[in-house]
């Protein structure tokens, strides 16, 4: 029994399990957001389950693909070579079952939620599990993952509804700004180990380090003009916009720690700062959607 769990554990952290919380607070926002005319301004118990579980299913499925199909290069990265795989500490038959459940549990969750769902649902692993390859052939790999995670509102707005609506859409687009943004400044960390490697395609590698934060920089700069846009043309209030600039004050920082030369901080951006984005703006939303009547 022991060994079963240490094998979950090890699994668990493979797919670091808690960075779940990058995306998720966006849907739970699309989700509120699906359901203020509804007579309770709440989807039902069973809705917010199954749309928590869809994305517990869908990220550890990318995770555990991504961790498949770059094995072989990460095993030749120094910075990733000690990743489960390439380390032996799991083998890829536990992970290739790790990821058969993990996509059982995201099908099974859309299957539970709605037809309209479970239809798109291929859709979306397309793009979730296909973004892993993008690596091998465009510098906009970037923007490809944040696209995959940016369904993550439209999904849950669709599972509340059983519809698509610009809300979620926009939404959809913030979260890929996000996502790309701060994915190009982790990208950062592999800028010497991808240049010297033909396979391998990065926004860091294409412009340069400098050119790349300024890219990133212009895209967490538009996240948050959508942010707004959304607030304004969508009646939202007060809290949310303390929100946004709440969002907008840590998103500064983080593009504060990292520099071109200085890449020490890397991981208090892109682990830290960034879950706190979006768990704050989630937090502001509840606080728009209730105090406000």
């Amino acid at each position: 029994m022991g060994g079963i769990l240490q094998k979950i554990r090890l699994l668990l952290q493979m797919v670091k399990f808690e960075h779940t919380i990058f995306a998720l607070p966006f849907a739970m926002i699309s989700m509120i957001l699906a359901a203020r005319d509804t007579p309770s301004g709440l989807p039902s118990g069973r809705v917010i389950f199954w749309i928590l579980m869809a994305m517990v299913g869908a990220r550890s499925a990318a995770m555990a693909f991504n961790r498949l199909a770059d094995s072989a290069i990460d095993s030749e990265n120094p910075r990733t070579a000690a990743r489960h795989i390439p380390a032996g500490t799991l083998s890829r038959a536990q992970v290739i079952l790790f990821l058969v459940v993990s996509l059982g549990l995201f099908e099974g969750a859309a299957w539970q939620l709605n037809r309209l769902c479970l239809l798109l649902s291929p859709v979306a692993l397309l793009f979730l599990l296909g973004y892993s390859y993008t690596k091998r052939f465009t510098a906009l790999c970037h923007l490809v993952l944040g696209f995959a995670i940016g369904l993550a509102p439209l999904g849950a707005w669709i599972a509340v509804r059983g519809d698509w609506s610009p809300l979620p859409a926009l939404l959809g687009l913030t979260v890929m700004l996000w996502i790309g943004g701060f994915d190009i400044i982790y990208a950062l960390q592999d800028y010497e180990f991808d240049s010297q490697d033909p396979r391998l395609f990065s926004l860091p590698k294409r412009i340069g380090k400098a050119n790349a934060l300024r890219v990133s920089r212009l895209m967490h700069l538009l996240m948050l003009a959508t942010l707004i846009y959304i607030g304004v043309g969508f009646g939202l209030h007060f809290w949310y916009f303390a929100g946004v600039g709440v969002a907008g004050g840590l998103i500064a920082w983080e593009q504060s720690l990292v520099k071109p030369d200085d890449l020490s901080r890397v991981n208090l951006a892109f682990f830290t700062l960034n879950g706190w984005v979006s768990v704050s703006l989630f937090v502001f939303v509840i606080l728009d959607r209730w105090l406000i009547p």
